[in-house]
């Protein structure tokens, strides 16, 4: 059975502007091929269980070459996959969309078509540049700067002019010498306001405000590299005066997020509210252990445990995805009383309409052990469903105050590494201002991912002092919020991208 493939525009980086559509269809997807004008937000929200394939094509290197990437979608298809094909901006403006959809076409392969957001707009809107406007310009041409080899010159440069308009071109920073060129011999003043747009929509933004007659100069002088938008046209002055970006917090700024979107979401989306860009980058990964016997042996005795303990927000959600699994009434749970280590875990019972009766003020497990010491357990028995590598102070305390304690493993953790942006790189670039951490785990699967780093150029946001402690271990320069909670380390991410 044949498959279906989707052409989807990515946008010109900023994942807020990756449309609706486009979003859905890259959750459903069984096979992802990208190239590198994708942004790295975007990338790195990947889920990497799908099949994803990077198809590269830098400025100037192809390495693999167009029809391969049409062979890749035909093949994928014909094996049933809903495939989509991930591009910088939209399809079909200097894309190659078109071509990818004519071979699909004679290969008898489904296909629709999602546009997306063309860099020539949003670029120069998030410089503050409005392409049109009532006093300045009332068209917009879009060029591309990158024409095909040994091909004839087939852009009128004079009629460009003579229209009046903005000029917009794409990929057209090694092109700059003979585009102000031809520009300034088919008639155009020298002083013609110009604009150099470079990594627009993502933290690597740059505007350069120039002249026609000075453009070369500038983009030598600024060390312009791709990607890169080249407006002309006298709506570039507006920028002085409306460019609204480099007014944002966090503007300029780049932050890793060491944790999964479902569980960092919220504070993702404020980040870039204010202007950072967020790269997701999750260091570890759970996993259910298939093995649950010894919970269902606790399940059998429920109603003997005096309390049921709950270490994080995936063993409050096995636990009772357990307990429905074997058809347990949750009445039998009456007798029981519950503690969370903080507030997620509580608000992970919350919706299962239980309420923790103990939770620490340091979101710990010593300081758990110890609110728990202050309840008076002993000869009480504890059942703690956890990872299969808890804490390791926990236990003991609890022992030590009298307390029977059945401490079961109900999934564990491992280190992860996503592929598809390399946070290494990036790091190494000095691109990186923040990496965030929420638990020691997370520190090493981040040391296990980027091994080899001098790890001291690292800022490094920690949810509490144990995980401080690890981050200090590598030699990084670590900030720990006030209380371990997600709302604290956002406070605290604020403050040091603000300093």
């Amino acid at each position: 059975m044949s498959g279906k493939v989707w052409l989807v525009g990515a946008g010109p980086g900023d994942i807020g502007l990756l449309t609706v559509k486009g979003k859905a269809l890259i959750e459903k997807a069984g096979v992802i091929i990208y190239d590198h004008l994708v942004g790295n937000e975007i990338l790195s929200s990947l889920d990497d269980k799908k099949k994803l394939i990077n198809v590269g094509k830098l400025s100037g290197h192809h390495p693999i070459p167009q029809e391969q990437i049409n062979r890749i979608l035909i093949e994928e298809a014909k094996r049933g996959q809903k495939v989509v094909r991930l591009k910088g901006g939209d399809p079909f403006l200097f894309g190659r969309g078109g071509e990818e959809m004519a071979e699909l076409h004679r290969s008898g392969i489904p296909f629709e078509v999602v546009p997306g957001v063309t860099s020539s707009l949003a670029v120069p809107a998030y410089s503050g540049i409005p392409v049109t406007h009532r006093d300045y310009a009332s068209s917009v041409h879009i060029i591309t700067g990158h024409k095909k080899r040994n091909a004839q010159e087939s852009i009128d440069y004079r009629a460009l002019v003579q229209t009046k308009g903005t000029l917009v071109f794409l990929m057209g920073v090694t092109a700059l010498p003979d585009i102000r060129r031809k520009l300034l011999e088919a008639g155009m003043e020298p002083d013609m306001p110009a604009a150099i747009l470079q990594e627009g929509t993502t933290a690597g933004q740059r505007t350069i405000i120039s002249t026609v007659g000075e453009l070369e100069e500038r983009a030598e002088t600024e060390k312009v590299r791709p990607p890169a938008v080249i407006v002309v046209g006298k709506v570039c002055k507006l920028s002085e005066t409306l460019s609204w970006r480099e007014g944002l917090p966090l503007y300029n700024k780049r932050v890793v997020l060491t944790r999964p979107r479902k569980l960092m979401g919220a504070l993702a989306d404020r980040l870039r509210a204010e202007g950072a860009e967020v790269l997701e980058f999750p260091t570890i990964r759970t996993a259910k252990l298939e093995d649950n016997e010894r919970l269902f042996q606790a399940f059998l005795k429920i109603e003997t445990y005096d309390w049921i303990v709950f270490t994080s927000q995936i063993g409050v959600q096995i636990f009772f995805e357990q307990m429905q699994k074997k058809q347990m009434d949750i009445r039998r749970l009456s007798g029981a009383k519950f503690a969370a280590i903080g507030e997620g875990t509580y608000a992970a019972l919350c919706e299962r309409g239980v309420y923790a009766d103990v939770m620490p003020d340091i979101y710990d497990g010593e300081s758990l052990g110890k609110a728990l010491s202050c309840q008076g357990i002993g000869g009480c028995h504890i059942l703690i469903p956890r990872a299969e590598k808890g804490n390791e102070q926990l236990v003991p305390i609890l022992k030590q105050s009298g307390a029977v304690v059945e401490d079961i493993p109900v999934y564990r953790t491992a280190f992860y590494t996503s592929e598809t942006v390399s946070v290494k790189k990036e790091i190494q670039k000095g691109t990186i201002d923040l990496v965030a951490f929420t638990s020691s785990s997370t520190v090493e699967g981040f040391a296990a991912a980027t091994e080899g780093l001098d790890y001291s150029k690292i800022k490094a946001a920690c949810i509490g002092i144990q995980t401080a402690g690890t981050a200090s271990k590598y030699g990084m320069r670590c900030y720990v919020a006030k209380k371990a909670t997600l709302e604290d380390l956002s406070v605290l991410i604020f403050k040091i991208l603000q300093k």
